[in-house]
C-alpha cells in the first residue's frame, strides 16, 4: 500500500441528538480472535489467495513490512514473495514450492503485490498487481489476468509434483491496475478502482529521483469472462467513471445483500481524495444497475485495505461489516473521536451496519487487536460455512451461539502508530500471525458503540490544526441558518461565545482570530445547531 505525506491533527466530534432507534440497537453479535501457531510459516502481506478443503493457496504479496520512502529501497525485489505457499491452518502445516517452473510473465505478476483476485469454483483469477519487473528492467503494473486451479496447484505443492499446467494467462491493458478490488454480481465481474502505477515510488512525486507515472482507474470496469477449462475469453462492458467518488485504492471493497435482497459491493473509504491527502469518508454502493455514493454516512475507522467480515441478517433485513485494524485517519481515545492525519496503524475493530430502510452506522467493538496489526490482512472464511453466492455469511443460518467464522492471516505488523517518516525497514514487519475468528450470537452484554458523527451532517474540522490563533472552520449544513460558537478552554473558560447567521446549505467557512491567549495550550471549538453538537480540540502554537 502506497502513501503519501501527511500532516497531524486531533479531532474530536459529540452529538446531542441521534436516531433513538441507532441508540436503543441490539448489538447483533460479538466478536473474539485466537491465535494459531502454525510453526515455520511466514509473515507476508498484501497477497492473493484460494481455499480448497481446508487448505489455502497464497500467492504474491510482500516478505516485509511497510514499503520504505527511497525509491532505491521501497518494494524492492528481496520482499518479493516468489513462492506458492500452501498453509492448513487445522492440522498446523505449511508447502511451498518456488514459481521458477512458470513462463516468466506468470512468474512476474504472481510476485508481484496488491494483485485483485476472486475466487470462482476451482478457479482462482488474478489481475494486475505491482513489483519489479526483470522484463521490463523496472516496477510496473502487470497488464495480466492468471487463472490458477487452486484444487490441483494445492494438491501439487503439498505432493511436490509439478503445477504449471495448472496456470493460464492473457494480457490485457484494461486488466493493469493495482490497490483495486476484482468481484462478482452474478455473472457480471467487476473490477473497482485502483491504479495503474509504472516506475519506482517516491513519496516527493512523479518529477523527482528516477520518477514514475501515476493514474487512477477513477473506474468500476464491468467485463463478462468465459472460461471452458482451456480458454480465457473476455468482454468488456462500457465502464463507470467518476474521477472524484471512485478515485480510490488499497481499500475495502466487500461483498453485500443490499436491502432489497439483491447482491452488490460497497467501496469502504479508499485513498486518496483528489483534493487532499486523506482517506475518503463516505462510501459507494455498487449493484447490477450501476453505482450510488452515500454521502449520509461517514466511516471514520479502518480506511485502508484489512481484514474483513461480511455477515448478512435476513430476518432483520441487516447487513454487518466488520472491520479489522489496519491503517485509519481516526482512532477512539477513552470515548473521544481522535483525528490524525498522519493516518497511523490502529487496532480498532469496527463494524458498519446497514439496515432495512438502507441507512448505515459505525460501530467500534469493545475488542481491539492486540497489536497494531491488520493492514494488508486478509480474512479467509471456513468453506462449509452457510453463505450467499457472493460470500456474504448467512447470521441468522449459523448454528450455535458460538460459531468460528474463518481465520485472519497475515498484514503489517507495525512496531509504533506513525512510522512513514522514520521508515528504516525495522520499524515493521509482514506478519506470521494467524487468528481463528469467532462469531458469538445472542450475547446481551456485548456493547457496541456507536460512532455518532458516523451518522452525523456537521462533518466539522478546523484547519490548520495546530495553529497560531488563526484558523478557519470548516462545516456542512443541512438547510440554511445559523450556528452557535463557543471557544473555551480546556479547564471550561469561556473565550468566545457568539451566534454565527447567514449561512449556507451545503459547505461553509468561519475563520476567527484568538489573541490574548496562551500559546502551546489546547483550546475547545465547538459548534451547535438544533439538532447536533461538534467539538474540535485546537492546539495553539507560537
Amino acid at each position: 500500500m502506497i502513501r503519501s505525506m501527511k500532516r497531524f491533527t486531533f479531532y474530536a466530534a459529540v452529538f446531542m441528538l441521534i436516531s433513538a432507534s441507532l441508540v436503543a440497537q441490539t448489538t447483533p453479535f460479538s466478536i473474539y480472535l485466537e491465535p494459531v501457531t502454525v510453526p515455520a510459516i511466514g509473515g507476508l502481506q498484501s497477497f492473493a489467495y484460494g481455499r480448497h478443503d481446508g487448505k489455502w493457496l497464497i500467492l504474491g504479496g510482500r516478505l516485509d513490512g511497510l514499503h520504505r520512502r527511497q525509491p532505491f529501497a521501497t518494494f524492492d525485489i528481496a520482499g518479493h514473495n516468489n513462492q506458492l505457499i500452501v498453509i492448513d491452518p487445522v492440522n498446523l502445516q505449511e508447502w511451498s514450492a518456488p514459481l521458477t517452473s512458470l513462463p516468466v510473465a506468470m512468474q512476474e505478476q504472481l510476485s508481484s503485490t496488491n494483485m485483485q483476485f476472486h475466487q470462482e469454483g476451482r478457479y482462482l483469477y488474478i489481475t494486475g498487481g505491482y513489483g519489479y519487473s526483470g522484463t521490463a528492467g523496472d516496477h510496473v503494473t502487470y497488464d495480466k489476468l492468471t487463472a490458477v486451479d487452486v484444487p490441483a496447484v494445492i494438491g501439487a505443492v503439498v505432493s511436490g509434483q509439478p503445477f504449471a499446467n495448472y496456470f493460464r494467462q492473457i494480457t490485457d491493458e484494461k486488466f493493469s491496475v493495482t490497490g483495486g478490488h476484482l468481484s462478482k454480481i452474478y455473472d457480471t465481474w467487476y473490477l473497482v478502482g485502483g491504479q495503474r502505477f509504472m516506475g519506482r515510488y517516491n513519496p516527493m512525486g512523479p518529477a523527482h529521483g528516477p520518477g514514475f507515472e501515476q493514474k487512477y482507474t477513477d473506474q468500476i470496469r464491468p467485463f463478462g469472462l468465459s472460461d471452458d477449462g482451456s480458454n480465457l475469453v473476455v468482454t468488456h462492458f462500457p465502464p463507470a467513471t467518476d474521477s472524484i467518488n471512485l478515485h480510490r485504492r488499497d481499500y475495502n471493497v466487500t461483498a453485500q445483500i443490499m436491502p432489497n435482497g439483491e447482491e452488490g459491493l460497497t467501496a469502504f473509504s479508499g485513498v486518496f481524495q483528489p483534493t487532499v491527502d486523506l482517506p475518503f469518508l463516505n462510501c459507494v454502493n455498487i449493484d447490477s444497475s450501476g453505482y450510488v455514493v452515500n454521502n449520509d454516512f461517514s466511516q471514520y475507522y479502518n480506511h485502508y485495505h484489512c481484514a474483513v467480515l461480511p455477515l448478512y441478517s435476513a430476518q432483520e433485513n441487516a447487513m454487518h461489516t466488520v472491520f479489522f485494524g489496519g491503517i485509519a485517519q481516526f482512532y477512539d481515545s477513552l470515548g473521544t473521536l481522535v483525528q490524525d492525519n498522519d493516518v497511523p496503524f490502529v487496532k480498532t475493530i469496527a463494524r458498519v451496519t446497514r439496515r432495512a430502510d438502507g441507512t448505515m452506522a459505525e460501530f467500534k467493538l469493545p475488542v481491539e487487536m492486540p497489536a497494531l496489526l491488520g493492514a494488508g490482512a486478509e480474512f479467509i472464511a471456513l468453506e462449509n460455512l452457510p453463505a450467499y453466492p457472493n460470500g456474504v455469511l448467512k447470521m441468522d443460518d449459523l448454528s450455535g451461539d458460538t460459531v468460528h467464522a474463518g481465520y485472519i492471516y497475515g498484514g503489517i505488523a507495525s512496531t509504533a502508530p506513525n512510522i512513514f517518516w522514520i521508515n528504516t525497514g525495522v520499524e515493521s514487519s509482514a506478519s506470521s500471525m494467524i487468528f481463528k475468528v469467532f462469531v458469538v450470537k445472542n450475547t446481551a452484554t456485548a456493547i457496541h458503540n456507536l460512532n455518532p458523527q458516523s451518522v452525523g451532517t456537521l462533518r466539522m474540522r478546523v484547519f490548520p490544526n495546530p495553529n497560531n490563533g488563526v484558523f478557519g472552520i470548516k462545516f456542512n449544513l443541512e438547510k440554511a441558518g445559523s450556528v452557535k460558537l463557543t471557544i473555551g478552554d480546556m479547564t471550561g473558560k469561556i473565550i468566545v461565545q457568539e451566534q454565527v447567521s447567514g449561512l449556507f446549505v451545503g459547505e461553509n467557512i468561519i475563520t476567527r482570530r484568538l489573541d490574548h491567549i496562551a500559546a502551546g495550550q489546547t483550546y475547545l471549538v465547538t459548534l451547535e445547531t438544533g439538532a447536533e453538537k461538534a467539538t474540535v480540540k485546537t492546539i495553539v502554537q507560537e
